[in-house]
């Protein structure tokens, strides 16, 4: 079972202090005070409440930098902590609430988690975030939103929101993070007439976008320019806008689109205008395609191919190394799980690549009788 009360700790070089998986459920005031150097506490998965921490339980504790209290009981963010910290993480616990106080004090705070908890519009407050004036990483993911937070701190760079019940995004939801890089959307209920054509726009440097796992019919119109990195799998994607990627500089280097209903007619030349130099990896893998797109064979410098898991039955022999793209870059191709023959395929139909190894054709599967 672990501990079940913390002892009174004293030693004044000690700096990191791992108590996670006992059974704590409280930390008298004088529990830590002889620790004036812990730099990092871990309490997590412990049986700690909203009354576990006094408010005098950590104010000894000036040097303290990160306070990981993972997997514990607690429903508010406690009402005094150290300002010295850095990192808090609070992930699978039972907050259901966040008010204009319950950072207050934290102006140091760069890392900010509070995954899997009970969150909802309701009970976050606009002005729940305004003490944090430092954070750079805040993770919201699989709690109970329906709409993103008003009032993120522009400061963060950083934005999880995976795994909640998201419905749209406005085009003032994320006005004010003019310095978010990572932006992860992936697992809600986002389709594509409630994502406002200006939802993106302020975001200037965005560089990676994951809205995978929800219902998306189509690529999001005005991409932030500044994209690098664009994850849309798992949705129910049917086309690729012409032109959709043509404004994004440097340009788009990774896409994903795994697991879509794009099917032969939903990928077009024009669908990567914008993209053929700067895109290294593309995944168009279980989309229903029966060729190799015509388009593939326009990227300058792709490095990484997924079409696997299609109806694909041949592969011309130019459609993936055509004569004139004697130095591609392509080291990795994805094939397995068409309709393939290797018999049937053309003797230099994969020549550009450089290694074998970076071949995988097999195993392909039988046809079945609804795709004779």
């Amino acid at each position: 079972m672990g501990l079940a009360y913390l002892p009174n700790i004293s030693d004044l070089e000690v700096t990191q202090l791992d108590l996670s998986e006992n059974n704590i459920s409280h930390v008298a005031p004088a529990a830590l005070s002889g620790l004036p150097r812990l730099e990092t506490l871990d309490l997590g998965s412990n049986t700690l409440g909203d009354e576990s921490l006094g408010p005098d339980a950590l104010t000894n504790l000036t040097s303290l930098r990160r306070l990981i209290l993972d997997g514990n009981q607690i429903t508010r963010v406690p009402a005094v902590l150290p300002p010295s910290l850095v990192e808090l993480k609070m992930n699978r616990n039972a907050l259901n609430a966040l008010d204009p106080h319950s950072f207050t004090g934290l102006g140091n705070l760069v890392s900010l988690e509070l995954r899997d908890n009970s969150l909802d519009d309701s009970t976050v407050s606009p002005s729940a975030f305004e003490a944090l004036e430092s954070v750079q990483e805040l993770y919201l993911d699989g709690n109970r939103l329906h709409s993103i937070p008003w009032g993120l701190p522009n400061t963060v760079q950083v934005l999880g929101l995976s795994n909640n019940l998201l419905e749209g995004v406005s085009t003032e939801a994320l006005s004010g993070c003019i310095h978010l890089k990572k932006l992860d959307l992936s697992r809600n209920q986002l389709r594509d007439e409630a994502i406002a054509s200006k939802a993106w726009i302020k975001l200037t440097a965005l560089e990676s976008l994951d809205l995978s796992f929800n219902h998306l019919g189509s690529i999001p119109e005005n991409l932030p320019r500044s994209l690098l990195h664009l994850t849309i799998q798992h949705n129910t994607l049917r086309h690729i806008p012409g032109f959709s990627f043509r404004h994004l500089r440097p340009g788009l280097r990774t896409l994903r689109l795994s697991h879509n209903a794009l099917g032969d007619k939903g990928v077009a030349h024009v669908s990567f205008v914008g993209a053929y130099r700067s895109l290294t990896e593309l995944h168009l893998d279980d989309n229903g395609l029966t060729v190799v797109p015509l388009s593939i064979r326009q990227f300058k410098n792709l490095q990484a191919l997924r079409l696997d898991g299609n109806h694909i039955r041949t592969v011309k022999r130019w459609a993936l190394c055509p004569p004139r793209n004697a130095g591609s870059s392509l080291t990795s191709l994805h094939l397995e799980n068409n309709l393939l023959r290797e018999d049937r395929l053309p003797p230099r139909a994969f020549s550009c690549l450089p290694d074998p190894q970076g071949l995988v054709l097999q195993p392909q599967r039988a046809p079945t009788p609804d795709l004779l």
